[in-house]
């Protein structure tokens, strides 16, 4: 029976069966690939190809220019675009290390601690995955404001630390860990840190790959702070400054705009890409079908 499945159903290596497959999997592949595709092209294209018409999917005349003009401008601002880099930088580390605890730590407590209104607080986080950003947009703000974080660093980390929906399947992770195992540790000697960081944490990491992705997402491309909570310039994130490529009147900024759009776009692809198998393992696993 082994065998027969080694050889029909799942073969570990090519097989006639596949065949069928791959003529369904292929041509869907290469359609959703295009928008890719398309997304690096055109942050190549010079203008006149930008806006030539009808429009070429494919780059014929590729150029950096784009990607100069953007250097250029950040230079004429007296803000050098190595600083906004460095600030997104430093925001998207602090943000995605410490979701990744809080919400790895906040999932534990939850599934494996016993204290009251535990229930209650998990229906909170359930209900907190119906509010889009834009509806707490104006709390936020009142809540930075009292706080006195206003055009200060951590106005731009401090929002975005709560994860609901991390929250969420990183605990369907943790309920499958054994309790037994967990006693057995707790009798040679652990405490509640070593529970986490030596034995929890190495189960679960498929769950917090995708907590980290997802908070990735969220903060690389986030402007929301820069827009709202911080007044100094040297202080704005680098999606901020990308974002103000608006085209207008000004056929130079479609080029900026198209290169920007790249630029934001690559790390995302790439951190999902190297961790994706990681991605589709907790989605199987956190009852999401």
């Amino acid at each position: 029976m082994s065998s027969f499945q080694g050889t029909k159903i799942n073969p570990k290596t090519f097989h006639p069966s596949q065949i069928k497959f791959y003529l369904v999997l292929t041509p869907l592949a290469l359609f959703m690939i295009l928008p890719v595709v398309y997304i690096i092209n055109q942050a190549f294209k010079p203008l006149d190809e930008l806006f030539r018409f009808p429009p070429a999917f494919i780059v014929r005349k590729p150029t950096l220019g784009n990607f100069r003009s953007i250097w250029r401008l950040a230079s004429d601002t007296g803000v050098p675009m190595l600083r906004y880099l460095l600030n997104s930088v430093a925001v998207t580390f602090f943000t995605v290390t410490l979701s990744i605890l809080l919400t790895a730590m906040s999932a534990y407590a939850l599934s494996k601690k016993k204290f009251r209104l535990k229930a209650w607080v998990f229906k909170v986080n359930q209900a907190a995955l119906m509010f889009v950003p834009a509806a707490v947009m104006a709390p936020r703000y009142l809540v930075i404001v009292k706080l006195g974080l206003n055009n200060n660093f951590m106005a731009h980390i401090l929002p975005l630390l709560a994860m609901p929906v991390g929250l969420f399947l990183v605990k369907q992770f943790v309920d499958q860990v054994p309790d037994t195992l967990l006693d057995a540790a707790r009798i040679d000697g652990a405490g509640e840190l070593g529970l986490l960081f030596k034995i929890v944490f190495p189960i679960i990491k498929p769950a917090l790959a995708t907590v980290g992705i997802l908070s990735f997402q969220m903060v690389w491309g986030a402007t929301e702070s820069s827009n709202l909570y911080i007044a100094d310039e040297t202080l704005k994130t680098f999606a901020f400054y990308l974002s103000t490529f608006t085209v207008g009147n000004n056929p130079v900024m479609a080029g900026m705009a198209a290169a920007a759009s790249l630029i934001m776009f690559t790390p995302n692809l790439i951190i999902f890409i190297a961790l994706q198998s990681r991605v589709m393992n907790t989605m199987s696993h956190s009852g999401i079908k």
